[in-house]
């Protein structure tokens, strides 16, 4: 391990040189600062909503962005932990955590997922999804009761693919020595659509998109939100990738329609799951928002395919030193 992977991985003081990654953190801590403002014109009923949620909201920006600003390391472990926490809440709602052995499976897989994640290994982080697939089936074998085999395999590969494969997209990002501005970007750009698409709703409204899915979701709020990330996303994009291919003004805009298109299928995807299941929300660990998988849904399909595109352009990871800790193993 070189001293650029050490520096990489634990020293927080990086940050310091990197003037985009501190301007991107100044203007989210600046837009937390201002949003009581807009509470003022709301309506008397919706204001303590609204001040719940922004006070949930300041919990979420520190446990997002402060491991974001103490290293890669840092980073790539709470990316982990959010994932096994989402894992949780779906086993839990769709009472998949009854079948012990293959939701064992299921977090071992997400654990390793992780571990080619920080471990840079690429490869073995490519090859996991199709190899935990088959440990998943075979952990639905083994405790011979073919009732039911179907339906507890295809909820553990689907929670694999979205909390452990999906979401570890969003952690091998770190493997970029300048990983901060680009994950804040798209943290920062995921979450404004999702701010977006619910005012575009309200204000614009128009027919219902797909109302026994999401009753609240209209076609008005999903071409909005499409609009107006696009016209927010796009230069950002354009001033984080300055100086590489995709910070050219086409590409920011495919990743910035990109952004929006798959995270607002990413809400629908996670509402299809609580229809199902008949549930206003799947936890309530965060006040106002319901639980984590409520506020996460948006980047279990964004990351994956922000990650693959950027990685089609110019990699991911690939000027780093690769099997950070698995090199000496095997």
């Amino acid at each position: 391990m070189t001293d650029r992977d050490v520096a990489r991985l634990f020293d927080p003081r990086v940050l310091l040189g990197e003037p985009t990654t501190l301007w991107l953190l100044g203007g989210a801590v600046a837009l937390l600062a201002i949003a009581p403002l807009a509470f003022l014109i709301a309506p008397k009923s919706l204001q303590p909503e609204l001040w719940q949620r922004w006070r949930t909201w300041l919990v979420i920006a520190a446990v997002t962005l402060g491991p974001i600003a103490l290293g890669a390391a840092a980073t790539i472990l709470s990316v982990a932990v959010l994932g096994l926490l989402c894992y949780r809440e779906f086993a839990r709602a769709t009472g998949l955590f009854r079948n012990r052995l293959t939701s064992a499976t299921v977090a071992l897989a997400i654990g390793l997922t992780f571990f080619a994640a920080i471990d840079n290994y690429y490869a073995f982080f490519v090859a996991l999804f199709p190899l935990s697939v088959g440990a998943i089936a075979l952990a639905g074998v083994l405790p011979d009761r073919p009732d039911g085999f179907i339906q507890r395999t295809a909820l553990a590969t689907l929670a694999y693919g979205l909390f452990g494969s999906g979401l570890a997209h969003l952690a091998f990002f770190a493997n970029n020595y300048d990983y901060r501005a680009l994950l804040i970007w798209l943290l920062v750009a995921t979450e404004l659509n999702d701010i977006f698409a619910f005012t575009a709703g309200k204000v614009i409204g128009g027919r219902k998109f797909v109302p026994r899915t999401s009753p609240n979701k209209t076609l008005g709020g999903a071409v909005g939100a499409v609009v107006l990330t696009s016209a927010t996303a796009m230069p950002l994009a354009m001033w984080v990738f300055a100086g590489t291919v995709a910070g050219q003004w086409y590409h920011a805009l495919v990743l910035a329609v990109m952004i929006s298109v798959l995270g607002q299928c990413g809400d629908l995807l996670l509402s299809s799951v609580k229809r199902d299941l008949g549930l206003k929300d799947l936890g309530t660990l965060l006040p106002g928002h319901g639980g984590l998988l409520d506020r996460c849904d948006s980047l279990v399909l964004v990351a994956p395919a922000v990650f693959h595109y950027i990685g089609y352009l110019h990699g991911i990871g690939g000027d780093e030193t690769q099997r950070l800790f698995s090199a000496g193993l095997f």
